[in-house]
C-alpha cells in the first residue's frame, strides 16, 4: 500500500471502536513500521493553558485540547501550519505538519496557526492495512480547512458530504445507530 501521509481516515458507518466512531484523523507518518496521526474532530472541554501550560504561548488564549487518540494520552502533540516547514518533526502536506516532544521555545516565530493534542492515533505494521481491507476507514485527501476548523464536531458528516451523494446518507447516520 501507499504511504496514507497526508491523507485522513474517515470512520466509516461500521467502526464501532469507541476510540474511532464518527471521527476524522490526519495521518502524519505511514510506513511499514506503521502509521500515526491525530483526530481531528475531538475537542475536549479544557484548555491547552489548562493541561499543557507551556504551550499555550502557540495557541488563543481560550483553545481547547483535543483529544488525539488513545496513544500516550499524558503527552501533547503540536499540529501547525509552519511558515518554515523545515521545521517540523513530521510534515503531512504542504506546510501542515506536526512536533512532539519537547517543543523549541523559539517555535512560534516559524508557525502562523496550531492545535493541541492530548496523545496521539497509532497503528503497527500492517494495522492499518487490515483496517483498510476491512472498509472500516474512508480515504479523503486534507486540506487546511480540515485540520483547523472553526467546527470540529461537524467534521466528520462535512468531509462525507465533500465525497460526494454516495457519501450523503452515511454523513447523517448518528454516533449511536439505536437513535435512528
Amino acid at each position: 500500500m501507499n504511504s496514507l501521509r497526508g491523507q485522513l481516515l474517515i470512520s466509516a458507518g461500521g467502526l464501532f471502536d469507541p476510540n474511532f466512531r464518527h471521527t476524522v484523523v490526519l495521518i502524519g507518518e505511514h510506513n511499514a513500521d506503521g502509521a500515526l496521526g491525530v483526530i481531528l474532530n475531538r475537542a475536549l472541554d479544557v484548555t491547552v493553558a489548562n493541561v499543557f501550560p507551556a504551550l499555550s504561548q502557540l495557541v488563543s488564549p481560550d483553545q481547547r485540547l483535543f483529544r488525539g487518540g488513545p496513544v500516550q494520552p499524558n503527552s501533547a502533540v503540536l499540529l501547525a501550519k509552519f511558515t518554515h516547514p523545515e521545521a517540523a518533526d513530521v510534515l503531512a502536506f504542504g506546510s501542515v505538519g506536526f512536533l512532539s516532544g519537547e517543543v523549541p521555545g523559539d517555535v512560534g516565530k516559524t508557525i502562523s496557526r496550531a492545535r493541541v493534542y492530548a496523545g496521539c492515533s497509532g497503528w503497527g505494521p500492517g494495522q492499518l492495512e487490515a483496517e483498510m481491507e476491512s472498509d472500516s476507514w474512508i480515504l479523503e485527501t486534507a486540506r487546511e480547512g480540515d485540520v483547523f476548523t472553526d467546527a470540529p464536531d461537524l467534521l466528520w458528516s462535512r468531509v462525507l458530504q465533500r465525497k460526494g451523494p454516495e457519501y450523503k446518507k452515511l454523513s447523517r447516520m448518528p454516533f449511536d445507530p439505536s437513535m435512528n
